[in-house]
């Protein structure tokens, strides 16, 4: 019998006509009242019997019936769970979908559940990627089997779905030159699977978007910087800025110098020259010169006898951890040096002069580049389009000792929230032009030091940009609809190369997903639906910053704005606790945050960031797409629609 008040009224008319004809006759027995007591109590047994009895059953069937809803109910979840959303992209169905629903049900309930028999539960994958199911039992019947009803028939309907509400999704991603590596056991590199998986995930989002509801994307591609400038409103960036940079010293200035010769003669000992190797540091010189005599001769010659004593070492970096040296050994070498003024010269000032120089940044009004004289040779400049990408300097902050007891007032960049005054130019952006940035006095073969002051020199020291030292990444982009050529577009054209910074991603990854911030009108929540936020943050590899390199916080050894070589702190220690400091802050704005270390083995400091629940490890390209579709299922909301 199916469950159903209106069934079970209609299938217990013939227990209630009986009743009406009990009654029946002990109303005529009301009108001889000697002797008929037990005659009334006989009658009364058969109705009261299919009362009571109607009512136990009925309570077993009723019980019977909502644990078979509740079973049923169970299996569609767990089975639609399982499934996850990757289906809307590949179509697959994995075969345990149906066991486990089949389990679950069975756990809830059971073959004899209730006396219950013939229990069965069949499941159904809709076109909306919804799975329906119908679940059916016997339940035999007691005291009303003497009436002819030996079972009751029960049943139930359920369906499962998982729906999206409205949700912000930033992507963070690392596209530093390790995304070109390929892992062990791949196919395709790094790069090639993010682009791959990402596709996949958008997909996965869409197809299991309710009408109605809003999923916004955005990405923040970070390296040694990240590209926001064009996001950025003009009154947010500096009207000027001064860069470690370059002038050529006064045109049309000469001096007189003298003019020598000299000459060279071999005493005793020697020196050798070892083949090149490849290190990941650069050697400290042991070499020792040691002027032992020195006198002049009749005609004007100054001799020194020099002894050389060690090993002199010559360095050329080759990427970013690894430095081509050359050794040479003194063994005791001994020469005369002589030399003697011939006369002297007028000469033109050939000098360069290596200094923070200001730049004034009205050209940004109407163009993105400019030109300045600072190419070519010190007595002949020429003139170098310098061009602004996008990329910039982070604004004020200072060298944090205790990170538990953070300023923001002072660290202004770790304030993701903080809208820049126009009229103070430490709350403000500094766009990056990455062609002046020469870093005194590092010389091209790889030599020299850090001089924070003024260098005078005919030296060609390094500049970052034109030795690969400083990056600018592809655009960032806020958040947005975004359909699936839009995102492919994107994803496809993503830049790779520099260094990692792990820590200005997750800064402007915040920044561009918080809703109280710089970009609140826009992050706010949609009508009276609330928003969900989603931060994922995706990285090849351990903090790798370069001090050489031209970033977000200008050149660290000369700028010296968060750290500086006596610092107490490694920059790669600043750049980590920086991160997990952005990373607090990010979640302060309730944005649940994703972390996924690909390729690269764990790194403690972010699943410290994430969470061990929502911190990731993907080996291999198919490991990237199944957290992906992982992390999008638990974006959802699991719901029984029926």
């Amino acid at each position: 019998m199916t469950l159903r008040l209106s069934s079970l009224r209609r299938q217990l008319a013939p227990i209630r006509s009986v009743c009406r004809k009990a009654q029946g006759g002990l109303a005529r027995l009301r009108g001889d009242a000697s002797g008929n007591v037990i005659v009334i109590a006989a009658a009364a047994l058969v109705p009261l019997l299919a009362l009571v009895g109607s009512g136990i059953d009925m309570g077993r069937g009723y019980l019977a019936q909502t644990r078979l809803q509740q079973a049923c109910d169970a299996g569609t979840l767990a089975a639609r769970k399982r499934l996850g959303t990757q289906v809307a992209v590949n179509g697959a169905v994995p075969d345990a979908v149906a066991d486990t629903g089949q389990r679950f049900f069975n756990i809830n309930f059971r073959n004899d559940a209730y006396g219950s028999r013939n229990r069965q539960f069949a499941m159904v994958l809709e076109e909306d990627l919804s799975i329906s199911g119908t679940a059916t039992a016997e339940v035999p019947t007691t005291i009303m089997g003497v009436f002819g009803f030996d079972k009751l028939e029960v049943s139930a309907s359920c369906s499962a779905q998982i729906d999206m509400a409205n949700t912000d999704i930033m992507l963070v991603l690392d596209t530093t030159g390790s995304m070109m590596w390929t892992n062990p056991g791949d196919s395709e590199t790094r790069i090639q699977a993010l682009r791959r998986t990402v596709k996949s995930f958008h997909a996965q989002m869409e197809a299991n978007k309710p009408i109605g509801t809003r999923i916004r994307y955005g990405f923040v591609p970070y390296a040694t910087n990240v590209n926001v400038g064009h996001l950025l409103r003009p009154e947010w960036l500096v009207d000027s800025w001064a860069y470690q940079s370059r002038r050529a010293r006064a045109a049309g200035t000469t001096e007189e110098r003298e003019t020598t010769e000299g000459r060279y003669t071999y005493v005793s000992g020697s020196f050798t020259d070892s083949p090149q190797t490849i290190q990941t540091t650069c050697p400290t010189d042991t070499v020792i010169h040691v002027i032992e005599a020195e006198w002049k001769d009749g005609d004007g010659w100054t001799n020194q006898r020099i002894l050389e004593r060690g090993i002199d070492y010559t360095c050329t970096q080759v990427d970013t951890n690894r430095f081509q040296v050359t050794a040479r050994t003194f063994n005791d070498h001994r020469f005369i040096w002589a030399f003697r003024v011939t006369g002297t010269e007028t000469v033109a000032v050939a000098d360069w002069r290596y200094a923070r120089t200001t730049v004034n940044l009205d050209f940004l009004r109407t163009s993105n580049s400019t030109t300045m004289n600072i190419g070519g040779t010190p007595s002949s400049p020429q003139p170098v389009t310098v061009t602004y990408r996008g990329c910039i300097e982070e604004r004020d902050t200072y060298e944090i000792s205790d990170y538990n007891n953070v300023d923001l007032n002072r660290a202004l960049d770790l304030d993701i929230d903080r809208v820049p005054n126009p009229n103070d130019p430490a709350t403000q952006w500094r766009p990056m032009l990455h062609e002046l940035s020469f870093i005194r006095e590092i010389r091209t073969n790889g030599m020299g030091m850090f001089t924070p002051g003024v260098v005078t020199s005919q030296y060609e020291f390094v500049n970052a940009w034109w030795w690969g030292f400083s990056v600018c990444p592809s655009p960032a982009r806020k958040l947005a609809e975004m359909d699936a050529a839009s995102v492919a577009n994107y994803v496809d054209n993503l830049i790779v190369n520099g260094s990692t910074y792990h820590d200005i991603g997750m800064i402007w990854g915040g920044r561009l997903l918080s809703p109280t911030g710089l970009f609140a009108a826009e992050n706010a929540d949609s009508g009276r639906s609330p928003t969900n936020r989603h931060l994922i943050y995706l990285t090849d590899g351990e903090t790798a910053p370069l001090d050489v390199s031209y970033a977000s916080y200008g050149i660290e050894p000369l700028d010296r704005r968060r750290w500086r070589l006596t610092s107490s702190r490694t920059l790669t220690q600043t750049v980590e606790s920086r991160f997990s400091f952005a990373c607090e802050e990010v979640k302060k704005r309730n944005i649940q945050v994703w972390v996924i270390s690909f390729g690269s083995g764990a790194n403690p400091i972010m699943e410290e960031c994430a969470g061990r629940d929502r911190y990731f490890v993907a080996d291999s390209a198919a490991e990237l797409e199944q957290t992906f579709s992982d992390i999008a299922r638990r974006m959802g909301d699991l719901r029984i629609i029926n």
